[in-house]
């Protein structure tokens, strides 16, 4: 193994900053490093940068990682066709594109001609396309787009048939929809930030406006605000046929209120309300006449759908259409006047087709155990178009009838690995409580159970978001070399319903914590590995995940690899939407709450003298989602901390935010950044 040559980590000052939580003292030595717009922390970034890619391009096969990494990429993605007005629409990226391009055809398979190339719009690629929404009569499409990966949108409307962009601009729009009524749409903003703080600022008041075609953006119409409760958000869609205006309003990321107006009834001036919040997650998924069709876990801890009139919407008078079963019920899409449920069985996607009454007409045949998605349409498809992919199988898009209920292979993706050379298998190991975990290993076939196989784990545990079965040409990689792949279906997801969820959040997340460890543990026991071949990575979430557990167990890996994680559970709140986040964590304000948080919160946790794994934390200069100064942060104390001879970089990303609409060149560099330090300090290449 080649030796690299020795750190010298920036010096990073310390200043005397205490606070005083319910009685007890915190100090917090590198608050100035939150300030992202001051110069000192700007220097300071550049020399962390500097140490790491120092590091990094010493290790001698980073290029050859880079290389195979390009060629594996490059191969054309193409997404599910769907239907507006006169055309079909998918994205489609040639191979090593930046940003994948929205095509068009006016025939399912014929030529396509390029819609919206968002690649033209910057020339780092670093503007992306996100939310689109076509005008019910498909003339019109109004579109967000976000540049360097910040949240902050800016919307568009353009002409379908001429692809001329009209005069209509929308700035300051943020986690919003666009749903379209008439001539103009339904959209949710903040008032313009301040410029200091755009990026770390609390974000407070979303409003929905109404905006008609042609109106400069101070003429839309406040369609709600309110005023009493800053800390909300809401959002409005209508139903497919234009009936029902159905307003969401959230005090976080748990819980929701639905608020509606029959616009057939030009009596109803104001918003009624449908579902009282807060304590559950309803989502309305269609009407059926002048009632509405509701997802819900009320009563129903893994979901059901039930039928609510709104003129009498208490919940003795609602209607079950399709009860709760001992799978947790996902999503509930509609096409073709039927409903699609998907479910997770142990993480895999079952998916079922019913009538609008409830009575189930067919099963659809998935290819296999994986994850399938995009079981949506209009009421007059006679057809769908929906995607399936597993840890080992890369995404292929199937048609399915809605009529015969029968699937057939529309396009797959050609990557050049040969799956049969791989597989997945699925097992289970009890938890720290007793709890049954399940975790997906994919691996090349053949692994021996000789405890000395290099491991990643990951995992995310937690917001009630599932960890289903995913391809991934980065993790890919990692398999070629001889590593398995290993995803822990964590408490604090979905996979399980809203009871696994809830062992997952705020005084039960250690739970999280032991999960993940248990996982490791199982791996060494039943001798797939050893500590020394052990890497851990999550994002977000998952770096608070990968955060927590190597300060909990640090001789139990060897690598670590926390992405733009949420580092301190103490201050979370006080940035862009991290208040939202307090439903699933708590709040440091609450003093119960706080004695949980600084029991596990990264930052916090570190301890001087102690040796911790190799640590490559990972974060961007415009994640405006979790503020970089939690990495910033946790960096500056680890290397202070760290007292054995692992690395413990962090790496920070230009022009880049929380990860969406990341270009495919800063993805490759990324990965290649990832595995050259997590080969290197794994010993899997020389």
């Amino acid at each position: 193994m080649a030796q690299l040559p020795s750190i010298t980590y920036p010096e990073t000052k310390k200043v005397d900053t205490i606070d005083d939580y319910h009685g007890t003292k915190i100090a917090d030595p590198y608050r100035w490093l939150e300030d992202d717009n001051s110069a000192e922390t700007k220097a300071w970034v550049n020399a962390e940068n500097k140490v790491t890619q120092t590091y990094l391009s010493a290790i001698p096969f980073r290029n050859e990682i880079k290389k195979r990494l390009e060629v594996l990429w490059n191969y054309p993605k193409s997404g599910a066709p769907v239907k507006h007005g006169n055309y079909f629409y998918f994205y489609k990226n040639d191979g090593l594109q930046n940003q994948a391009v929205l095509y068009r055809s006016a025939t399912l398979g014929g030529t396509p001609e390029v819609f919206i190339d968002p690649n033209k719009l910057s020339a780092a690629g670093t503007t992306a396309l996100g939310s689109t929404s076509f005008s019910k009569d498909g003339k019109y499409v109004a579109y967000l787009l976000s540049k360097a990966g910040s949240d902050w949108q800016e919307g568009f409307v353009m002409d379908v048939e001429t692809k001329e962009i009209r005069p209509d601009k929308l700035e300051w729009v943020k986690f919003s929809g666009l749903s379209w009524k008439g001539n103009g749409f339904y959209y949710s903003r903040y008032d313009k930030p301040d410029e200091q703080g755009k990026l770390s600022g609390k974000n407070e008041f979303q409003q929905v406006y109404y905006h008609q075609l042609g109106d400069p953006q101070d003429k839309d119409v406040l369609i709600y605000v309110d005023k009493a409760h800053p800390l909300r958000n809401a959002g409005v869609s209508v139903t497919e046929d234009e009936r029902f205006l159905l307003l969401y309003t959230t005090e976080g990321t748990s819980g929701r209120e639905v608020w509606y107006r029959d616009l057939q009834n030009p009596a109803q001036k104001e918003f009624a309300l449908l579902v009282k919040g807060f304590d559950y997650e309803p989502g309305v998924i269609d009407n059926d006449g002048g009632k509405l069709l509701v997802l819900t876990n009320h009563g129903a801890p893994n979901y059901k759908v039930v039928l609510i009139d709104p003129a009498n919407p208490a919940e003795a008078n609602w209607k079950t259409i399709v009860p709760e079963k001992k799978d947790a019920l996902q999503d509930v899409g509609n096409a073709g006047g039927k409903l699609f449920l998907s479910y997770l069985k142990d993480a895999a996607t079952k998916v079922y087709q019913y009538d609008y009454s409830g009575q189930l007409e067919h099963e659809i045949t998935l290819p296999g155990i994986g994850t399938a998605g995009g079981f949506n349409g209009k009421k007059e498809d006679k057809e769908l178009f929906y995607t399936y992919t597993s840890f080992v199988v890369p995404p292929a898009v199937y048609k399915y009838e809605i009529g015969s209920g029968t699937s057939t292979l529309f396009n797959k993706a050609e990557v050049k690995f040969n799956p049969d050379e791989y597989e997945t298998r699925q097992v289970f190991f009890t938890s720290k409580d007793g709890a049954r975990v399940p975790m997906f290993l994919s691996a090349k076939k053949g692994v021996k159970k000789d405890g000395n196989n290099p491991v990643l784990i990951y995992g995310y545990g937690g917001f009630n978001i599932p960890q289903t079965p995913a391809f991934s040409i980065s993790n890919l990689y990692f398999m070629e070399q001889g590593g398995i792949y290993a995803v822990v279906v964590l408490r604090g997801g979905s996979e399980y319903g809203e009871a696994w969820h809830k062992a997952g959040m705020l005084d039960k997340k250690q739970n999280v914590f032991n999960d993940f460890i248990g996982a490791a543990e199982y791996l060494v026991k039943t001798k797939y590995t050893n500590p020394t071949k052990i890497a851990i990575r999550g994002g977000s979430n998952g770096g608070l995940l990968v955060g927590a557990c190597m300060t909990q167990r640090p001789e139990l890996f060897k690598v670590a690899l926390p992405a733009v994680g949420v580092m301190d559970m103490l201050r979370f709140q006080k940035f862009t939407i991290g208040w939202a986040w307090a439903v699933e964590y708590g709040s440091s304000d609450d003093a119960d709450q706080f004695k949980y948080l600084v029991k596990y919160s990264p930052l916090h946790n570190l301890k001087p003298g102690t040796s911790y794994p190799a640590t490559l934390i990972t974060t961007a200069d415009h994640d405006d989602r979790v503020v970089p100064a939690h990495s910033f942060k946790f960096a500056a104390t680890l290397q202070a901390c760290n007292a054995g001879p692992n690395p413990t970089l962090i790496r920070i990303e230009t022009q880049a935010g929380h990860g969406a609409g990341k270009p495919t060149s800063k993805l490759i560099e990324e990965a290649t950044d990832i595995w050259a330090f997590t080969l290197y300090n794994l010993g899997m290449k020389k």
